[in-house]
C-alpha cells in the first residue's frame, strides 16, 4: 500500500536516487553559494567578470561594514523596522488565531461552518487584487507609510491562514480533556490557557516560523503601503544599496545575506518544534 523504503530497493534504483538527490541539492544550493561568494568579493572582481572564481581578496568586513554604514545606506534602520513590524505581527496573529481556532473547533454555534469556510476562502484570494482597496483604506485612515499600519495589515492578512492552521490541530485533540476540565469547574479561559495552549506548542512553533518567514520576507506590501525610509523594511530597503551609476552587487549580496539571517536563525531555534508541529496528527494511534 505504501512505497517501500529506499534502502529496500534494488541497487540501480538506490544509485539513481542518490545521484538525483546530489544533482538537485547542487542546483538548489548553487545560487546560495553564489550569493555568499559575491558578498565577500571586492567590487573589482565583479567589474572584471570574476563571478564564480576564487575572490582575489576577501572583503568580508569591508562589504558587511559598508552595508551598515549610515553614510552609505540606512540598512540598520530598515532592519529595526522589519523587527518592529514582524515580531508584534507574529505574536498578535498567533494569539488571535489560536482563540479563533479554539472557538471554531470546540463550540457548536450557528454559522460556524460558514465562518470557517470564510477563513479558508480568504487564503485563495489573489493578494494582488487587494492592492488598490487596501492602499486607499490605509491612506484614508492615516495608516499609510507607518510601521504600525504595516504591522496591523500583516496581522490581519495572516490571521486567516493561522486560524485555519490551528483549528485543524485543535480538532485532533481529545475532547474528553475539555469535558473533564469543565466538570472540575475550570472556566473556558482557563481551559484555553492551561490545556489547549500547552498541547498546541509544536503547532504554535511551526506557525510562528511560517508567519515570521512570510512577514519578514514580504516585499509586495512594503512596496504598496510604505513610501519613506521611516517605515521601510529591510527587504524593500535593499534597493538603497544601488548606486546612481553603478550597481554594487557585492553590497546587495551582503545585504541579502543579512536580510535572510533572522528567518534562518528562527528556523534553527525552533527546528524540533517545527518538525513536530508539521507531523502532529499525521499518525493515528
Amino acid at each position: 500500500m505504501f512505497p517501500a523504503p529506499i534502502n529496500r530497493k534494488p541497487l540501480p534504483v538506490r544509485t539513481l536516487y542518490v545521484f538525483a538527490v546530489i544533482v538537485i541539492l547542487i542546483i538548489f544550493l548553487l545560487p546560495l553559494a553564489a550569493i555568499l561568494l559575491t558578498s565577500i568579493r571586492p567590487g573589482s572582481d565583479i567589474s572584471s567578470g570574476n563571478y564564480w572564481g576564487v575572490p582575489s581578496r576577501f572583503a568580508l568586513i569591508e562589504n558587511y561594514g559598508e552595508v551598515f554604514n549610515p553614510a552609505r545606506s540606512p540598512m540598520l534602520r530598515y532592519f529595526v523596522n522589519s523587527a518592529l513590524i514582524t515580531i508584534p505581527a507574529v505574536f498578535v496573529a498567533i494569539l488571535i488565531s489560536s482563540m479563533a481556532g479554539f472557538s471554531l473547533a470546540v463550540y457548536r454555534f450557528k454559522g460556524r461552518i460558514a465562518l470557517y469556510a470564510m477563513f479558508i476562502a480568504g487564503n485563495f484570494i489573489p493578494y494582488q487584487i487587494l492592492m488598490i482597496p487596501v492602499r486607499t483604506m490605509f491612506v484614508k485612515f492615516g495608516l499609510f507609510d507607518t510601521i504600525f499600519g504595516l504591522a496591523l495589515f500583516h496581522t490581519a492578512f495572516q490571521t486567516g491562514f493561522a486560524t485555519f492552521f490551528l483549528r485543524n490541530f485543535i480538532v485532533t485533540l481529545p475532547y474528553s480533556l475539555i469535558e473533564s476540565a469543565r466538570v472540575e469547574g475550570a472556566t473556558e479561559i482557563r481551559i484555553f490557557r492551561s490545556i489547549i495552549l500547552p498541547l498546541l506548542r509544536p503547532a504554535l512553533a511551526s506557525l510562528g516560523v511560517l508567519l515570521f518567514t512570510f512577514i519578514w520576507n514580504d516585499f509586495f506590501w512594503a512596496l504598496t503601503l510604505v513610501q519613506s525610509d521611516k517605515a521601510r523594511p529591510i527587504t524593500f530597503g535593499l534597493s538603497a544599496l544601488k548606486g546612481q551609476w553603478l550597481i554594487s552587487w557585492n553590497l546587495i549580496a551582503a545585504g541579502s545575506v543579512i536580510a535572510a539571517l533572522p528567518s534562518v536563525i528562527v528556523f534553527f531555534i525552533l527546528q524540533k518544534q517545527f518538525i513536530a508541529g508539521l507531523t502532529l496528527g499525521g499518525v493515528k494511534e
